[in-house]
């Protein structure tokens, strides 16, 4: 491109002076429209629901706690311990529970399936793991289309897993072959994004109550307030054990009825988080009928399925065979969620789990919840293959079999030691009663703050309960959770800590404890 002479001429008779004048009157202006852009995004004007949400087992204790944990690595570091300890959140594998052999073996194959490929391999594998694993992997590897992990499935979850839920479900409750369809079986990343799914289905304004227990998983909470909808609060009560009357469910929702909330579904966690108890028979079928009367939706939260320390005197009973043996299977409108990050596999990072629709949910619903998850595509793969492996442990007569049974008792026995020894401490300490561990991973003990804590936590803009529980973590790196957390009944102070330390632990972490608490109290009587 050619430009005039005259405007070359002018270009160069002009003062280097003026170039230069003329760059910072350019700076000068880009400088003044940085300071003057308004932010597109802030606090005032993003979706106000996000505000509102809190998730206090992953709120400000944990935060700092990751904090402590980084500064713990220098050698100037100025704390009385040496480690952090999570009792924050049920998440075994962080706090060294071992993972069970066969699961991972057969997850592993499946993995580096190229292993499977000729007898030459196979032959090998043989001698490094039992022979049920490579036959396991391989009727797994085959049942998937692309023969591959790493590819898309269906957007519920693999057939094949989905049939074998189907038949766990069956043999745990007792019904004949055929009963539960796999079209009512979603695969999900862990039991959250299947509560979530439910939660978003079922709120369509602020108008629209969901009932959740006091105390509650924030999950729950979180969720509501994300999309908007209304928590119809029920109590439980922990003078009997956190057990749960169906006057109380009346109550919260008369009153609630009342203020214009139209009560659209019932939250049930058994065994119990954060409160650890574990609903008999007789309760869980009032609870039916109670939804049955009132027209409301069941969410059964039956992740702790596996986790009772009972022996027996409450066996766990799931909801979908309470509603089949009362005749109202067909019925009750249910959604019932399970996950591998629990009971004795404490999977928490494979991220896999399931709900089921129960017969009574209308199948046009069914059909819109699967076009909601098909938008996510499909499950995780590891996950989806975690789930056939707790629904599909190895059998009795199979080479894994033993080794298994000994992983899983081994796993169920120690936490049932660990919840006795947690909760016979806790109320030994001053102003702490503790309700027994019937099941879950949790201890959500009382405690009776002095006055003057409670006068030092206001000052500092806490709750009373946040503020122990971080003088807990600064004084000895035990990570717990507030009961305001959870929600608690006004006027009571709780915490809430995992049974998971291992048993090596226990008795330091019950050490830590015993100590910062005597002190504590000391200190603001």
């Amino acid at each position: 491109m050619s430009f005039p002479i005259q405007y070359k001429q002018q270009q160069q008779q002009q003062p280097t002076t003026t170039l230069i004048n003329n760059t910072k009157q350019q700076q000068q202006i880009d400088n003044n429209m940085s300071s003057s852009v308004k932010k597109i995004l802030s606090t005032s004007n993003i979706n106000p629901n996000i505000l509102k949400t809190s998730y206090a087992v992953r709120g400000k204790v944990v935060i700092k706690a990751n904090q402590i944990e980084h500064d713990l690595k220098s050698e100037n570091h100025n704390y009385p311990f040496q480690d952090i300890v999570y009792c924050n959140i049920g998440n075994p594998q962080q706090l060294k529970q071992k993972p069970l052999t066969f699961h991972r073996n057969v997850l592993s194959l499946l993995t580096s399936s190229d292993w499977l490929k000729n007898e030459e391999q196979k032959g090998l594998l043989k001698k490094l793991v039992k022979e049920d694993v490579v036959l396991r992997a391989e009727k797994m590897i085959n049942a998937i289309d692309s023969h591959s992990t790493g590819a898309y499935t269906h957007s519920q979850g693999y057939e094949f897993v989905r049939e074998d839920i189907a038949q766990f479900i069956e043999e745990r409750d007792g019904l004949k072959k055929g009963t539960v369809s796999i079209d009512r079986i979603f695969i999900t990343d862990g039991a959250s994004p299947g509560v979530q799914l439910g939660l978003k289905m079922l709120i369509r304004n602020d108008k629209d109550g969901i009932m959740i227990p006091i105390p509650q998983y924030p999950l729950y909470s979180a969720t509501i307030d994300l999309c908007g909808g209304s928590q119809v609060p029920y109590y439980l009560q922990e003078e009997t054990g956190w057990s749960l009357g169906i006057e109380e469910l009346e109550r919260s929702y008369e009153e609630y009825s009342k203020k214009g909330i139209n009560v659209r579904a019932l939250v049930i966690i058994n065994p119990g988080n954060p409160t650890g108890q574990v609903l008999d028979k007789s309760n869980m079928e009032d609870i039916i009928r109670f939804c049955m009367k009132r027209g409301v939706v069941l969410l059964a939260d039956e992740v702790y399925q596996e986790n009772n320390y009972t022996n027996g005197k409450k066996p766990f009973y799931s909801f979908n065979k309470i509603a089949h043996d009362m005749g109202v299977g067909k019925e009750i409108e249910m959604i019932s969620y399970h996950s591998v990050s629990k009971g004795f596999i404490g999977e928490c990072g494979r991220r896999g789990g399931y709900f089921q629709l129960s017969e009574g949910i209308d199948a046009s619903v069914k059909d819109e919840l699967y076009k909601i998850a098909s938008v996510n595509l499909c499950p995780n793969a590891d996950g989806q293959l975690m789930v056939d492996l707790m629904v599909n442990p190895p059998k009795k007569g199979e080479p894994s079999y033993e080794q298994y049974i000994n992983e899983r008792d081994t796993i169920l026995n120690s936490l049932k030691r660990r919840a006795e020894k947690l909760v016979s401490l806790l109320n030994s300490l001053e102003g702490v009663s503790c309700q027994p561990v019937e099941g879950a991973m949790y201890a959500f003990p009382k405690i009776e703050l002095p006055e003057k804590a409670i006068k030092k936590a206001k000052e500092l803009g806490l709750a009373p309960d946040l503020f122990y529980v971080m003088e807990l973590l600064e004084n000895t790196g035990l990570t717990t959770v507030p009961g305001s957390g959870f929600q608690q009944k006004e006027g009571t102070y709780h915490f809430r800590t995992t049974i998971l330390p291992p048993e090596s632990q226990i008795e330091s972490v019950v050490e830590r404890m015993a100590k910062f608490h005597a002190k504590f109290m000391q200190t603001y009587k």
